[in-house]
């Protein structure tokens, strides 16, 4: 099943839904702003990705962030970051199979589904 998890106002997630129904590719949408987000998501995210993947520091929630959040980002504290505001994630993140991608890249995408 193919899952990808965002926020519906982003352009970007909005982006890779057009493309999706475009293909005609069958997904579940998960809108971590209302339908929220797990730690044991976000532990397989950062695992599989890394936090510097996942973490979106060039967004608005990273800037409205304290100096002292900002400082020494390491695994644990991306997730306690994330989990505090799930919209600091890069989006979207595309689950399928197993696999995980974070972010939308038409030419990845279009890999990821002509297998």
């Amino acid at each position: 099943m193919t899952v990808i998890y965002g926020i519906k106002n982003c352009a970007t997630v909005r982006k890779a839904i057009k493309w999706l129904n475009n293909q005609g590719i069958e997904y579940t949408f998960h809108d971590f702003r209302k339908d929220g987000i797990d730690e044991p998501t976000v532990h397989r995210w950062i695992s599989a990705a890394g936090w510097e993947t996942v973490l979106n520091k060039r967004g608005l929630s990273w800037r409205q962030l304290s100096d002292e959040d900002k400082k020494g980002i390491d695994d644990n504290k991306a997730m306690k970051l994330i989990l505090e505001n799930p919209t600091l994630v890069k989006r979207p993140v595309l689950v399928d199979q197993d696999e995980i991608h974070i972010g939308f890249n038409e030419d990845i995408y279009t890999k990821i589904f002509n297998r």
